[in-house]
């Protein structure tokens, strides 16, 4: 029986026995805790906007479902290039990292990998990226480039604006755009609208997230939306989340999207209202548990596409 996670090196917002816990040698651990290969929901919410916009697509084009291939190529690159901003944000963030009761054990402030090994660790997963990019055309690889703008800009955001979470919402979302990008060669509007949809949904899920760290973000400094809507985030909450239903169903609209989209659509919303319902801003374990929910979101919607897309064909 392998022993217990060493209580000195867990990271306290991971998943009780998780994978790498319990399955990985100790000197490969704080790689992949870096990567928050133990923390699977940011790959998911990096993953989902390209899937919803492969099937939308799929729909739009008359097939009858995604491409496989494009879905597990997004899934490849979702998790390696979800861990490369992880490992470029704690990077950047080292310092306030040690600063941050949640953020303190993370490998780097905590002495557990070095700077010079975690920028080889980065340059790692960015080939692993860039090799799934490639496998697209032309137009979806020049867009999947244009995206690391966004990515680059993003850590320093905390430090001289209180929409962070907006600046997340532009990088997570660009899925939205290239599972479009990669099926048709080019943009439109449906999938325009989409990315929107999915910026307003990350501000809102990632407000919640936020809301953990409140008080210690407040002492080094750290902006955010959280500490921003304070006791009104349940408003400002459903303001966002309403703004990315309408967003996303005038996405599908545009996409000529069928009647099984908008009840997969219809659906997901009642998922979100029950976020905005539940939440206890102060309540730190509800806060994780509502935002590691929101992968539940994005599959409902999932599933919704891909089956409008199957009857649409049929």
């Amino acid at each position: 029986m392998r022993p217990p996670p060493n209580p000195s090196t867990a990271v306290p917002d991971a998943p009780r026995g998780n994978w790498v816990d319990r399955l990985l040698p100790e000197a490969w651990k704080p790689y992949a805790r870096m990567a928050r290969l133990d923390r699977p929901i940011g790959w998911w919410l990096l993953l989902l906007p390209c899937w919803w916009s492969a099937a939308l697509a799929a729909g739009a084009l008359g097939q009858p479902w995604p491409d496989p291939w494009h879905l597990v190529l997004f899934l490849v690159g979702a998790v390696a290039m979800r861990g490369a901003g992880c490992t470029y944000n704690d990077i950047v963030d080292r310092d306030i990292d040690a600063q941050v009761a949640r953020t303190r054990l993370r490998p780097i402030p905590s002495g557990q990998v070095s700077v010079r090994n975690a920028k080889i660790f980065l340059l790692a997963q960015a080939l692993v990226g860039l090799l799934v990019l490639v496998q697209f055309n032309r137009f979806a690889i020049l867009l999947g480039i244009a995206s690391l703008a966004t990515v680059a800009i993003y850590p320093f955001l905390k430090r001289v604006t209180d929409w962070p979470q907006l600046g997340l919402g532009l990088s997570f979302s660009w899925g939205a755009l290239m599972g479009w990008a990669a099926a048709t060669g080019s943009l439109g509007l449906a999938p325009v609208l989409l990315y929107l949809g999915g910026v307003a949904w990350t501000v809102g899920y990632d407000t919640i997230y936020a809301h953990q760290d409140k008080e210690d973000d407040a002492m080094v400094g750290v902006r955010s939306t959280a500490r921003l809507f304070g006791a009104r985030t349940k408003p400002y909450l459903a303001g966002f989340y309403l703004l990315a239903t309408l967003l996303f169903a005038a996405a599908f609209a545009a996409a000529g999207a069928g009647p099984l989209a908008f009840a997969g659509l219809a659906l997901a919303s009642a998922h979100l209202a029950w976020q905005v319902a539940t939440l206890r801003s102060d309540d730190a374990d509800n806060c994780l548990r509502l935002f590691r929910s929101n992968r539940d979101y994005g599959l409902i919607l999932f599933a919704g596409l891909v089956a409008d897309a199957w009857v649409i064909a049929a």
